[in-house]
């Protein structure tokens, strides 16, 4: 008989496997579930067998991110967290504090800001950060990603003038003369990015393991990390290799390329179940944010504003034929309406490439003639359920009546999409507890949207929802035969949870707390002994 390395016992077991959805025991051999079942499972203890007894606690597969920027999160580590500042004045304070601790003439760079949390909604400008930081170059991307700041130091060093032409798909703000104001949005950030120095294939592996600690701590054992615009690319792929061949890399990484990869050629990294490529990573659109997310009809109050769609309808198509032809599949950043049409009527020309899957991401809001084409393409939604609640309020001042099929996970389920759901970090937290919260209760912080939440017709399950950070995610990188259930003969990928979220409160999801992750059948995350 073939014993157990690790056995699990006494434990709250949901599986996400439906030929047996609960268990309290697990069995681990050589890293993968050897057995799932009760106290029959004490037969496999042998030499050797660490028993582990978590006291009736709740236990689920490893959750997995599938839109997160981690190397991105990791090198932002170091920058100027802005995430939560309640007022213009208080960011620059923040910057002010850390232009004190800079030499002068270095570059400074923030993220996180949101000027619609703050009392006029204004957006900062480069004179603004000229009052605190005239001597360096400060550069500070909005909460969304698709917006920037930069005072004058950092344009002039990004020759950004009066005279500078908007890029197609993006546009920098101008005042009454025609001087930029230092806000950059969508891809006119890419100009002033491009001046800033860039970190190595050695910075960004020295930066990446306090992320790993960080994913651990909220039972994160894979991630799907999205290529970022103006990254260096080959210098991130080159730190996953070093921290894969030292044996340092923490989670389970699917890496999504930008499409000047496919000018490159496939990297030459493992293709193994610790790191792989898992598609070509495009931008259709801006976000809800900078209101440049493309849609079908003009913002509420802005009759002239549609958004800004990023990529034209023939550039798409041939990535999409470039991509096929190298065996990977599309994942689509697209949050309107229009967005998504022009991305679903292309992936319907292109079709599938098994056993990956084409995936928009986002999908925030679709015109409702287009909710069932998902699950008709056979293409993944790959949602952030975090994003609906943070921005509920703003989705009904800019899109009115058209949230009723925004956010719609219950449709989109309902319809038989796949839903794999991420965070989108560090544009919101990574926890995923949060996101499992925010799908089954559609709650905002306070209270917006009314007790049973905001559109509480598009709320899941938890089993919905923890499903669509296991499996979903796993199915949606064509790994869903090894990873993302409790199953014999897949990675022992599992994590131990101090409440039971599928039967307690649901308003208590969001506080509860991770007490192990394991990784391969190895503890990597918190260690409290249960």
């Amino acid at each position: 008989m073939t014993r157990a390395d690790t056995l699990l016992t006494n434990g709250s077991i949901y599986t996400m496997d439906p030929t047996r959805p609960r268990a309290s025991a697990v069995a681990i051999r050589a890293g993968r579930i050897l057995a799932v079942g009760g106290e029959e499972l004490r037969e496999l203890i042998g030499h050797g067998t660490r028993v582990m007894d978590v006291e009736g606690r709740c236990v689920i597969p490893g959750l997995a991110d599938s839109h997160i920027h981690l190397a991105w999160y990791g090198v932002g580590l170091r920058h100027i967290p802005l995430v939560g500042t309640r007022s213009l004045e208080e960011l620059l304070a923040l910057v002010a504090e850390r232009a004190n601790m800079t030499a002068p003439g270095e570059w400074i760079q923030g993220r996180g800001w949101d000027q619609e949390q703050w009392p006029d909604r204004r957006f900062p400008s480069a004179a603004d950060l000229d009052r605190v930081a005239p001597r360096h170059a400060v550069v500070l991307t909005a909460k969304s990603g698709h917006a920037l700041v930069a005072n004058s130091l950092a344009l002039e060093r990004a020759g950004i003038t009066a005279t500078t032409p908007d890029p197609q798909g993006g546009h920098f703000e101008r005042g009454p003369d025609g001087h930029p104001t230092g806000l950059a949005l969508e891809k006119a950030m890419d100009k002033i990015k491009a001046a800033i120095p860039q970190p190595d294939a050695a910075a960004i592996a020295a930066a990446l393991p306090a992320a790993f600690e960080r994913a651990w701590q909220v039972g994160l054992t894979a991630v799907h990390d999205m290529a970022s615009p103006t990254e260096d690319e080959v210098a991130v792929l080159d730190a996953y290799r070093q921290l894969h061949a030292r044996g340092e890399l923490g989670l389970r990484v699917v890496r999504y390329l930008s499409a000047a990869a496919l000018d490159r050629g496939r990297p030459d990294i493992p293709s193994d179940d610790w790191l792989r490529i898992g598609g070509i990573k495009l931008f259709a659109d801006g976000a809800l944010g900078p209101r440049t997310a493309a849609m079908l009809e003009p913002y509420v109050g802005e009759p002239d504003n549609l958004g800004i769609m990023t990529i034209t309808r023939a550039r798409l198509a041939e990535v999409a034929r470039q991509a096929a032809g190298a065996g990977l599949p599309l994942a689509v950043h697209a949050i309107g309406d229009r967005a998504n049409r022009l991305v679903l009527d292309v992936l319907a020309e292109a079709g599938p490439t098994p056993p990956k899957r084409h995936r928009i991401e986002h999908v925030q809001c679709l015109h409702p003639d287009d909710v069932g084409r998902l699950a008709a393409l056979g293409v993944v939604a790959s949602m952030q359920p975090i994003h609906a609640t943070q921005d509920a309020p703003m989705a009904d001042r800019y899109w009115g009546a058209r949230t009723a099929t925004a956010y719609a996970w219950r449709s989109l389920l309902d319809a038989g999409t796949v839903l794999s759901f991420g965070s989108d970090c560090p544009v919101e937290d990574m926890n995923p507890l949060l996101g499992i919260h925010a799908a089954v209760t559609r709650a905002c912080p306070g209270g917006y949207g009314g007790a049973e939440g905001w559109h509480p017709e598009q709320r899941l399950t938890v089993a919905e929802a923890v499903r669509a950070y296991t499996w979903g995610a796993a199915y949606a990188a064509g790994m869903e035969d090894r990873l993302g259930s409790l199953t014999p003969g897949k990675w022992a990928d599992l994590v131990v949870l101090e409440r039971d979220i599928f039967a307690c409160d649901a308003a208590a999801i969001a506080e509860t707390r991770v007490t192990r992750t394991m990784i391969g059948g190895e503890v990597r995350g918190p260690r409290s002994e249960t």
